[in-house]
């Protein structure tokens, strides 16, 4: 752009220059900025391990049901 055109512009300084708003834009703060970043969910850098105990065993799900109707009687005699 010339510097006409950034004239009639609101401008805004960057690492790499002046940059031109639009009209009726305004800029992003450094608030909206974190803002959207804190919206992000966490994330891990390394691949999470199983947790394959308590609740969360599927293994363990494929154990016969204790109290089932497929459950043998004992022999009280």
């Amino acid at each position: 752009m010339n510097a006409a055109a950034l004239d009639a512009f609101e401008t805004e300084a960057t690492p790499i220059g002046p940059q031109a708003l639009v009209p009726g834009v305004r800029p992003v703060s450094m608030k909206a900025r974190l803002e959207a970043l804190a919206a992000h969910p966490l994330c891990s850098d390394r691949l999470q391990k199983p947790c394959d105990i308590g609740l969360f065993d599927d293994v363990a799900r494929n154990q016969m049901d204790l109290f089932g109707a497929d459950t043998p009687k004992p022999n009280m005699e």
